[in-house]
């Protein structure tokens, strides 16, 4: 065995769970407390909170998007009350999904999917007046098969200026053919993608072949949803060993070969430093064989679970 230390990938946060009053994961009435509180302003001081622990922790991504209320809008404000830190803080956001959910947390509907050129023309502005800067990083989010944007060429012509101005340009990915929507994007002729952002857990490792060939090739790779959206925290798989299950899944996710930065979606300061505390748990492949669920099954779930 190698003496050689694990690599540990770096943590981000991405404010999709404070963005907006309602999402998906588990345990958000603990952490946030009664829905009536959830309001505009005490979201922004949460966020702004959990940004000034993160900087004091050392974290420097920041994962945000159009359709996560207005965590762009939180994030920029943050930004401009401290200028010394932007130039140290790299961004990351998302276009292709708006945010429809009126701050209310029985909306019928809380995001609208949309992955065409007109969207990206509109959502780059908006980006850019919430941030206040241009994000690092900008991602398609959540392609999937029956997305049209691999195949667009007047899109990806667009992306590819936006590259050529110096944003690394990239895609987030979601369901269970996540690895084969990334290969797609890989091979493009005088493709303009050097960033993925894709779901990898121990419930759903499916896509770690494809991570490790993104890698291989020189892309940053980001890894969201290392707790299954709170799966892994109220039911840790017996490999935890009585370590709490969100800091034996991050420090799982954090060990991956081939992972650049794992994004806690954290919603408190604990949740944040236990995080970043989370040491790094080298997983077998034989292992997360026995840990993942059936993809399809996985996502199936995934898409029932209720905005609280």
């Amino acid at each position: 065995m190698s003496d050689e230390p694990v690599p540990v990938a770096a943590l981000g946060l991405g404010l999709a769970a404070v963005g907006r009053p309602a999402y998906i994961t588990t345990g958000r009435a603990a952490d946030l407390g009664d829905a009536a509180d959830r309001t505009v302003p005490a979201m922004r001081a949460r966020s702004h909170d959990l940004l000034d622990a993160a900087w004091d922790l050392g974290i420097r991504y920041i994962d945000v998007a159009r359709s996560y209320g207005y965590a762009e809008e939180f994030l920029g404000a943050w930004l401009h009350r401290h200028p010394d830190r932007s130039s140290q803080i790299t961004v990351g956001s998302k276009w292709g999904y708006a945010y429809v959910g009126g701050w209310r947390m029985d909306a019928a509907v809380h995001e609208r999917k949309e992955h065409s050129v007109a969207m990206l023309r509109r959502q780059w502005p908006e980006t850019l007046a919430a941030l206040g800067r241009a994000p690092d990083i900008y991602l398609i989010h959540s392609v999937t098969p029956d997305s049209p944007a691999l195949g667009d060429a007047e899109l990806l012509a667009d992306l590819r200026q936006l590259a050529e101005a110096g944003v690394r340009v990239g895609l987030s990915t979601s369901g269970p053919h996540q690895g084969a929507v990334l290969d797609a994007a890989r091979t493009l002729d005088a493709s303009p993608f050097s960033v993925v952002q894709a779901t990898w857990n121990l419930r759903e490792s499916s896509v770690g072949p494809a991570l490790a060939r993104a890698h291989d090739e020189g892309w940053t790779v980001v890894v969201k949803e290392a707790l299954a959206n709170g799966e892994l925290v109220a039911d840790p798989p017996a490999e935890a060993a009585g370590e709490a299950g969100d800091v034996f899944a991050l420090g799982a996710a954090r060990a991956q070969a081939g992972v650049d930065i794992v994004l806690s979606g954290a919603s408190t300061r604990d949740q944040l430093r236990r995080g970043v505390e989370a040491p790094a748990v080298p997983v077998a492949d034989a292992a997360l064989r026995r840990l993942a669920d059936d993809p399809e099954r996985y996502w199936r779930r995934r898409s029932e679970r209720p905005w609280r």
